[in-house]
């Protein structure tokens, strides 16, 4: 056997991570570290505070840190370039809408959380939506589906 026999074939080098994939990711990790210290101040705040419902406030801290998981693994996800992220990072930013105008129905600090809340949540949107993004993904159209 000679030594061309024993080298494995050459893989092509990977396609480069769009820019847009790489700022979608960051908007899905930003969303998922706020849902997870959200969810570990209120468990601390109920621990160490006397909370109205014992129970529903440690189940309201152990729901937020693990919605976080959502969005934390379509993070990793984009940033690995894999197709099926895109969906829980769309569904992560569209639920992230209704809280967003729920903070902006209040009147009082609120008001500026949800503005961030629903900007983050429409530059997730479009960046997840973004012709590059899609191709970069692999996530073939209709139209792309025919030909």
């Amino acid at each position: 056997m000679s030594s061309t026999d024993q080298t494995p074939a050459a893989t092509p080098a990977p396609a480069p991570r769009p820019a847009r994939v790489t700022a979608a990711a960051a908007v899905a990790g930003l969303e998922a570290l706020a849902l997870f210290a959200a969810g570990v101040y209120l468990l601390v705040t109920t621990v160490t505070g006397r909370p109205d419902d014992l129970t529903q406030a440690l189940t309201g801290g152990a729901t937020l840190i693990a919605l976080g998981l959502i969005p934390a693994l379509a993070a990793r996800g984009l940033l690995l370039c894999r197709s099926w992220s895109r969906g829980p990072a769309i569904i992560t930013q569209l639920m992230a809408l209704p809280v967003a105008w729920t903070l902006l129905q209040a009147t009082s600090a609120a008001i500026p959380a949800g503005i961030a809340l629903a900007a983050v949540a429409v530059t997730g949107l479009v960046l997840l939506v973004h012709p590059s993004t899609t191709r970069a993904l692999g996530i073939r159209g209709r139209a792309q589906d025919r030909s």
